[in-house]
């Protein structure tokens, strides 16, 4: 999955997950509540993917330009 991809997989997990707290909390269902808090804890891991994955594109990038400017 490419950057993009893990970022917005990871804000609807967010989101899907915060939902879930809510109707979990709403209903008085705690294996709900956990659920979503278990939900959005793994939709801020995929952006925190989605992050490094651009971080080392542009690091890379980086280097690549130093490489070619010296050529």
């Amino acid at each position: 999955m490419g950057s993009t991809a893990d970022k917005a997989a990871g804000l609807a997990n967010e989101a899907i997950g915060k939902a879930k707290q809510g109707i979990g909390s709403a209903v008085g269902s705690d294996r709900l509540e956990a659920e979503g808090a278990a939900q959005e804890i793994k939709g801020d891991a995929q952006k925190s993917v989605g992050d490094a994955k651009d971080a080392i594109k542009k690091s890379a990038n980086t280097v690549a330009d130093a490489i070619n400017k010296n050529l």
